[in-house]
């Protein structure tokens, strides 16, 4: 499947329920909701393949084509297993392509700082940030330049260069990324490893007096 036909085909559910979804997913699909503006919540039936195909694209706008009938549907969660490995579950919303989300977008850092040639430690405080935009701006990923970071310096997340049409949400004075002195470890020296410690004291009961 190429990117340009990344077309999620999708049958309509019509049972429900624990047993019925660990029948699905033993089949190799994957139960999912579609939900929003103001319509009932549709069940449906993806496969796993083309459903982890598409993934590999990071597209979060997608086209699905539901009993035959093509349209776009954001997805909103996929929920994994308790390894946190196999998808069992996922949720679209139905959009409107004029219309803005707010959405969480994950961040690239690229290049190597200049700190860690020195021998600094570099500290990420972020992996992604929320940001408000059109579905159809929606951005897979937002590169984040580390390459003049050096020991001492930091970033916020007010520092991100956004991409054009896409709004910061997430509060823009929160450190995203530092580079640090690295750590020192004290190891003992030679001559306290070879001391020998003490032996505690033993306070013995004291005996009792003649006449006590």
């Amino acid at each position: 499947m190429s990117k340009e036909e990344l077309i999620l085909k999708a049958q309509t559910r019509k049972e429900c329920g624990k047993k019925s979804n660990a029948k699905l997913r033993l089949k190799g699909s994957i139960p999912a909701v579609i939900y929003g503006h103001k319509k009932e919540p549709q069940s449906v039936v993806l496969n796993e393949h083309d459903f982890a195909e598409v993934l590999h694209y990071g597209k979060k706008l997608m086209d699905l084509e539901i009993d035959g009938k093509p349209d776009k549907f954001l997805l909103k969660e996929i929920q994994y297993d308790h390894l946190g490995k196999k998808m069992i579950h996922a949720d679209f919303v139905r959009v409107d392509l004029s219309e803005k989300v707010t959405i969480q977008v994950p961040l690239v850092f690229k290049g190597t700082a200049q700190g860690t040639t020195e021998g600094g430690v570099i500290e990420e405080h972020l992996d992604s940030i929320e940001v408000e935009c059109t579905v159809t701006e929606i951005p897979e990923s937002i590169d984040v330049s580390i390459k003049t970071l050096k020991i001492g310096d930091f970033m916020h997340v007010k520092d991100i260069v956004l991409p054009q049409g896409v709004t910061l949400v997430t509060n823009p004075e929160l450190l995203l990324i530092a580079c640090k002195e690295p750590v020192e470890v004290v190891e003992p020296s030679l001559e306290a490893a070879a001391i020998e410690p003490t032996s505690p004291e033993v306070i013995t009961e004291r005996k009792p007096k003649e006449g006590e």
